[in-house]
């Protein structure tokens, strides 16, 4: 089941949370919606949720508008902070999760069986939640968003306090769940987008800046080569000046003064290795290292939302 948003914007008094955002999701895609801290992401995914009404725009799920009763049923949703009643058995949480959700009493067992068999909850389903770790607990609200078998999953900041096992397990299980339904995960964790999503969306004061895999992501970055090279013969000033002097050069920068080592960003679509090394060449230097850098996504990042 597809999602579709158009023109989505939503204030707080005189603060644009969203900011006239479009994206579409594919029915199958796990799309990740990257961040920093308070540029929109928790916000869009309460108005697709219709736990936020918004002020502007439209939002599409399967063609038809996201508030619509019918609609609803086919959206299960993981908030930020996990709601749960610590003092109910996991069993008896899911059967309830399942009586809020309308599932028929006739096939509560089998989602319930089904929802702990999927989420790994088998030797933890008889205790307490307020027993349970913090990855368990994840896994209990990942079971509760899933347990009316919704085609669309709406995860905001699913693995936040997890231990790095916890995570992978996690990172797992949704990897597992998007193969089936459309997934939206929320997250400023930039290892978790690479490591589980197909797609990632950038949004940064309420604006997207960014859309598209990892690898287009980079390549659109990467107009611009950099280097990394190390070289000898001379001191570090005078190498750094004369580097600074090749017009397929766009800047320099001085990694370790000592070790001399320089990161060079190349003029756009201009390669600068040649050069360097003809540099070299010409002062009798020793290039000693020459590697091409490539694009993070952590730069993008940076770059997209400094």
């Amino acid at each position: 089941m597809d999602i579709k948003i158009q023109n989505l914007s939503k204030s707080y008094g005189v603060q644009k949370a969203v900011d006239h955002i479009s994206f579409e999701v594919k029915t199958g895609e796990i799309v990740g919606f990257l961040g920093p801290n308070g540029a929109g992401k928790t916000t869009t995914m309460k108005m697709i949720t219709s736990y936020l009404d918004k002020d502007e725009g439209d939002i599409f799920i399967g063609g038809q508008p996201a508030n619509e009763r019918h609609i609803k049923k086919h959206i299960g949703y993981l908030p930020e902070h996990n709601p749960l009643y610590t003092d109910m058995p996991v069993i008896d949480y899911l059967e309830f999760c399942a009586a809020l959700q309308g599932v028929p009493k006739p096939e509560m067992p089998g989602r319930v069986r089904e929802m702990v068999r999927v989420c790994g909850l088998d030797v933890e389903k008889h205790k307490r939640i307020r027993e349970l770790s913090k990855g368990y607990r994840q896994r209990v609200g990942l079971a509760q968003a899933m347990i009316h078998d919704p085609e669309i999953l709406i995860l905001d900041e699913p693995t936040t306090g997890l231990d790095p096992n916890q995570i992978v397990e996690i990172r797992e299980l949704i990897r597992k769940l998007g193969k089936e339904k459309t997934v939206i995960l929320s997250t400023h964790i930039l290892p978790e987008v690479e490591a589980t999503c197909d797609r990632i969306l950038i949004i940064n004061q309420g604006k997207i800046v960014a859309d598209g895999t990892a690898d287009v992501l980079r390549k659109q970055a990467q107009g611009q080569q950099v280097l990394r090279v190390r070289i000898s013969g001379a001191d570090t000033d005078t190498i750094f000046e004369r580097l600074q002097g090749l017009p397929t050069i766009a800047s320099v920068d001085i990694l370790d003064a000592d070790n001399q080592r320089f990161e060079l960003q190349s003029v756009p679509e201009q390669l600068s290795n040649q050069a360097t090394f003809e540099l070299c060449v010409r002062n009798k230097w020793v290039l000693l290292e020459m590697i091409p850098y490539e694009t993070r996504l952590e730069d993008i990042f940076r770059n997209l939302t400094l």
